[in-house]
């Protein structure tokens, strides 16, 4: 659910920290104190698109966060196919920052985002109904996955996903070995030709470095043996002069004979010892490569010769040795795969035609449950339709046969008609805001046990109506409450006192400037509230009575 929303510098709300609550709540407020704000921030963070003009005048960038709780399993897998990890608590933070100047960011749990991600995650976490053209039941694609819900056929998609997956990649394996003769005569002579030169090459990993760093030895010969002896000569000294070990010698056994009546010369002493040692060996490893130091200068020429071979295939095969052996196996792989493509065509045919019987069958099985389910599915919402005093709508659920997809071997929409007489029309052609949210609550009355969603969100539900229709919208609405979280912009006494937690959106001015705060009422400040609902600003004790009333009475009944 969504237990939090902070909206910074969005339009007139500078401002705002507001909690939600689990269950029916509702926003109320006067006209243009700042309601659809508070939408169009939600549309924000759930990666809808939005416009620089949403910032509020003189600040720089605007920024909506909201917090989620209790993830649903469907978000955590759509998290997981992004890495992005729940917190500790098992909570998701999602940021956006809107910038006047410069690009705006997103992120997940801290974790950076872009607003296409943002928007498939928010798909599965809130449901937002109401006069904006992005409504989730809206799109055709997702009625499908409605009716799966309400028919509890995920598990059978699933099976026959896997199927489908299955049937593609046979399908591509024999696509892949569809060419004609000439094409594979003409592969079969390149591959050939490039297996024999890697092979001719007898690569070794890490060769190439080895070769070099001998190379360069062989080349600078003089240079080192000339550097080494001068080492030794220094070292070791000779006839006139003594070396370095000769004179640590001294050092050492002069602070030997001073340690004797200075102890606190004892450790300098034993250190420069330690030095004598370690110079003396030293000077032995020099003397020792001076020995046998050799530089086959015949050799150079055919490592010349080695390392031009291995630098000439690198061009064509992969930059190091590794690479090319890898091009080689490859290569040697594609060869047989075509030279064996006959025999290979034969087993993948038989596996395609086996897994393409398994996807049908499973296809099959779905499109008959699913029948019987959109049968149901389309009387239940009648039904709902009807107690929403809507009697001249009608509802009806289209299913019509596919080739395989994804989905199997149906295409499945929501078909509307808003008048008596009126053809049946895809959802998405339903002009009138306030009526479609109605049809859309009836769906999501039917749906509301199935956990499509955690958040529902109904704005302008409202339009149009009052009296009794208010009453069972208002029912509807904390029907629906009862299995998801429910929030409703409304402007309706008898839909807000049926709620269960209710937050009050008002408009001030300060120093020239408007300001929008958002507050939860207690009992008394919603009274005073719903009765300024039913005869505006002149609140009289008759009012408050009135508005006490439904009140109690709607706490009764819940």
């Amino acid at each position: 659910m969504l237990t939090q929303l902070y909206i910074d510098n969005i339009a007139v709300i500078e401002r705002a920290a507001i909690d939600f609550e689990p269950g029916f709540t509702v926003l109320t407020g006067e006209t243009g104190a700042g309601k659809s704000i508070i939408i169009d921030a939600i549309y924000a963070v759930l990666g809808e698109r939005t416009s620089r003009e949403l910032i509020r005048t003189g600040a720089d960038q605007a920024c909506v966060s909201a917090l989620f709780t209790g993830i649903a399993p469907q978000t955590e897998a759509v998290l997981r196919e992004f890495g992005i990890p729940l917190e500790e608590d098992g909570s998701l933070l999602i940021r956006r920052e809107i910038r006047q100047h410069g690009k705006s960011s997103c992120k997940l749990n801290n974790f950076p985002a872009t607003v296409s991600m943002l928007k498939t995650v928010g798909a599965t976490l809130i449901d937002i109904l109401g006069q904006h053209e992005s409504y989730k039941l809206l799109a055709p694609e997702t009625h499908g996955d409605y009716i799966d819900s309400f028919a509890g056929t995920k598990p059978l998609l699933g099976e026959y996903r896997a199927a489908y997956k299955a049937l593609r990649e046979l399908r591509d394996a024999l696509e892949a070995l569809e060419t004609d003769e000439g094409q594979k005569a003409r592969r079969m002579d390149i591959l050939r030709y490039q297996i024999e030169e890697l092979e001719a090459a007898q690569l070794r990993v890490g060769e190439q470095a080895e070769l070099t760093e001998k190379r360069d030895e062989i080349r600078n010969s003089e240079r080192i043996l000339r550097g080494v002896s001068e080492a030794a000569a220094l070292l070791q000294g000779d006839e006139d002069t003594d070396g370095a070990v000769t004179a640590v010698t001294v050092a050492a056994d002069a602070l030997e004979q001073a340690a004797r009546f200075a102890p606190s010369l004892s450790d300098l002493s034993q250190r420069v010892r330690d030095a004598e040692y370690a110079l003396s060996d030293a000077a032995a490893d020099v003397s020792d490569y001076l020995d046998n130091a050799q530089f086959d200068l015949s050799a150079l020429d055919e490592m010349e010769s080695r390392l031009e071979v291995i630098y000439r295939l690198s061009l064509k095969y992969g930059e190091t040795e590794a690479e090319m052996l890898d091009f080689l196996e490859k290569a040697r792989s594609e060869l047989s795969d075509i030279e064996f493509s006959d025999e290979k065509r034969a087993l993948l045919e038989a596996q395609y035609e086996e897994k393409k019987c398994e996807a049908v069958a499973l296809a099959k099985q779905l499109s008959s449950k699913r029948r019987a389910a959109c049968e149901s599915f389309s009387r239940r919402v009648k039904a709902e339709l009807a107690e929403l005093n809507m009697p001249g709508v009608s509802f009806s659920v289209e299913q019509v046969r596919t080739p395989l997809t994804n989905f199997g071997c149906d295409r499945i929409q929501f078909l509307v008609s808003a008048n008596a007489g009126e053809e049946p029309k895809p959802m998405s052609k339903i002009a009138s805001g306030g009526e479609l949210s109605r049809i859309m609550l009836a769906i999501n009355t039917v749906l509301s046990d199935t956990g499509m969603t955690e958040t529902q969100i109904f704005d302008e539900i409202d339009t149009g109506i009052s009296g009794e229709a208010a009453n069972k919208v208002g029912l509807k609405l904390r029907g629906v409450s009862k299995n998801a979280q429910v929030i409703c912009v409304t402007h309706l006494a008898q839909i807000a006192a049926m709620a269960d937690n209710h937050l009050y959106i008002v408009k001030r001015e300060e120093k020239g400037k408007t300001f929008t705060d958002v507050c939860a009422l207690d009992h008394a400040a919603r009274v005073r509230e719903i009765a300024r609902i039913i005869g505006g600003d002149d609140i009289t004790p008759l009012k408050l009575k009135m508005a006490e009333e439904m009140l109690q009475r709607n706490e009764g009944e819940a």
